[in-house]
């Protein structure tokens, strides 16, 4: 409440019993009890009463449009489809197709270009081993 700690709330009532006395403190907190209840009703009737004309004067459609528009899932990837006439329909499906096709072309050519690497690979590494294991001839020493 207003930031206050308890601490702070004990000090708050110790003054208050000094200085309005015993007496008149149980109806100084009724009175500020009632106080606080009517803020609080008119915080309530004021929330209320701007609902009710955002209602009315429609701006709870365009909350809700906005809100949609800021929503991906509802703009996405349908939503262009829609917008460009590919949505889910023959074309669709023969554009699929020639996708499917040029995938597995694709996937062909890359696994033939790794197959052909490693061979490559596995032919470099053989000469290397042959070379190292061979031992250097001397070099032919010059006759005078």
């Amino acid at each position: 409440m207003f930031g206050l700690g308890w601490s702070e709330m004990l000090v708050v009532g110790i003054v208050a019993l000094i200085v309005i006395g015993p007496k008149d403190l149980p109806g100084l907190f009724r009175t500020v009890g009632q106080f606080t209840g009517k803020a609080r009703m008119m915080a309530r009737e004021f929330s209320n009463a701007m609902n009710q004309a955002a209602d009315q004067s429609g701006i709870n459609e365009v909350s809700k449009t906005l809100n949609a528009a800021a929503n991906p899932k509802k703009f996405g990837a349908d939503k262009l489809k829609e917008a460009t006439g590919m949505a889910k329909g023959p074309a669709t499906a023969e554009l699929s197709a020639e996708r499917q096709a040029a995938k597995e072309k694709m996937s062909k050519a890359m696994g033939d270009a790794a197959i052909a690497r490693k061979a490559k690979e596995a032919e470099k590494a053989a000469v290397k081993t042959t070379d190292a294991a061979a031992p250097e001839s001397p070099a032919p020493e010059a006759k005078s």
